[in-house]
């Protein structure tokens, strides 16, 4: 039995990311395996209400999973202190005024990213949540993914020497919605919408980049809207006017350079939807969300330039599996348990609103070097007015 209960409103709980990575995945499970362990020993269990604006899906939900409270009244959810944690899973044209209502109603805060349609708006929300001295956490998500821990084990442990350079390819064909349904909610390729690949993953690059290898302080980047025209959920055609594909080059701190690829017009050939690329003066490791390969300077072939002849080195025989040696949990719930910690008892959790913000910064900096063709710098911010 727990020894405590926290109330969790969950905002946005019946779409796609908010139903199954934080509501099924993190809270859900994390209420069915009785609750999070404290640094005491003692456990605190999480007791969610499900927000939105549709009463008949909330029931449904709640029904179908045992969730005692719901609502569409956001308002008064929020003058409740049975709730002392508001969390956000809207989209993200909608997150920023809901956010400004969880700050002046005392709410610790905990949210998706981007934190708002602008780096302004963000950095506004970081501001008078310091100002408040509430508690407020951005997701992080990939931090926590089973490759990239065996990657910072990495890091920690020195293996690359100097790291020179990091090169990622995100991405996967999204159909159109046409003749195919679409695996995306139509709202993603709208700007008007707040949708975009460099709004939805330039904040993501961001966090995985200054967490792992060193603050981001310029970025050079491409965008393209490749596919104009798609078909949404009714069948309807409509005008594609976000960016699908962007091709970013960052500069970190430290002398590391980071090329990241983005694309939801892109066809998979690599053995994850996501991988990074890490070469260093000791060794090289190439990651996914779960794999793990590295080759040492020691193992390293040496292959020479002739286009006459045929290579027969099989590369990919000389890289070694990072064997997995933690059981890790989603990471979606990983975050959310840290953040709990972070509420209850104080514990660290440095991924907070100026976290989001910058991450925002970076976003609106890319589409910034797009639009003039230039390497554009990315400076300090701060959370203090």
């Amino acid at each position: 039995m727990a020894d405590t209960t926290i109330g969790i409103i969950m905002n946005g709980a019946s779409g796609r990311m908010g139903y199954r990575q934080h509501l099924v995945r993190s809270i859900l499970a994390i209420r069915d395996e009785g609750g999070v362990e404290l640094s005491d020993g003692t456990r605190v269990q999480v007791e969610p209400l499900l927000v939105g604006r549709s009463e008949a899906k909330l029931r449904d939900l709640a029904q179908r999973h045992g969730i005692e409270h719901y609502t569409t009244d956001l308002d008064a959810a929020l003058a409740d202190d049975r709730w002392q944690i508001y969390a956000d899973f809207l989209v993200t044209k909608a997150r920023s005024a809901a956010i400004k209502k969880a700050i002046a109603a005392g709410k610790a805060i905990y949210t998706e990213k981007p934190t708002a349609e602008t780096f302004e708006d963000a950095l506004e929300l970081a501001r008078l949540a310091t100002q408040a001295g509430i508690k407020n956490g951005v997701v992080h998500d990939k931090l926590y993914l089973p490759g990239l821990l065996k990657l910072r084990r990495l890091i920690d442990s020195g293996f690359f020497g100097r790291i020179l350079s990091v090169r990622g390819e995100f991405g996967y064909w999204v159909f159109e919605g046409d003749w195919h349904p679409s695996q995306r909610p139509s709202w993603n390729y709208r700007s008007e919408d707040g949708g975009g690949i460099v709004v939805d993953m330039f904040p993501h690059w961001n966090y995985v980049l200054e967490n792992l290898f060193g603050t981001v302080q310029s970025v050079y980047a491409h965008v393209a809207t490749e596919i104009p025209e798609r078909v949404d959920e009714g069948g309807e055609r409509y005008a594609a006017t976000a960016d699908d594909a962007a091709y970013g080059i960052f500069e970190l701190a430290g002398g590391i350079t980071a090329q990241i690829n983005s694309s939801w017009t892109t066809r998979v050939n690599r053995d994850e939807l996501v991988e990074f690329q890490v070469d260093g003066t000791h060794g090289s490791a190439v990651v996914g969300l779960f794999g793990c390969k590295i080759q040492p300077r020691n193992a390293t072939p040496k292959p020479v330039w002739n286009p006459d002849l045929k290579n027969e080195i099989d590369f990919d025989s000389t890289w070694v599996e990072v064997p997995d040696t933690e059981d890790n949990v989603n990471g979606f719930r990983a975050q959310w348990e840290q953040f709990i910690r972070h509420v209850v008892e104080d514990a660290p959790h440095e991924y907070d609103f100026l976290a989001g913000a910058r991450g925002m910064l970076l976003a609106e900096r890319g589409l910034e070097s797009h639009s003039t063709g230039s390497r554009v710098a990315i400076p300090e911010v701060s959370a203090e007015a």
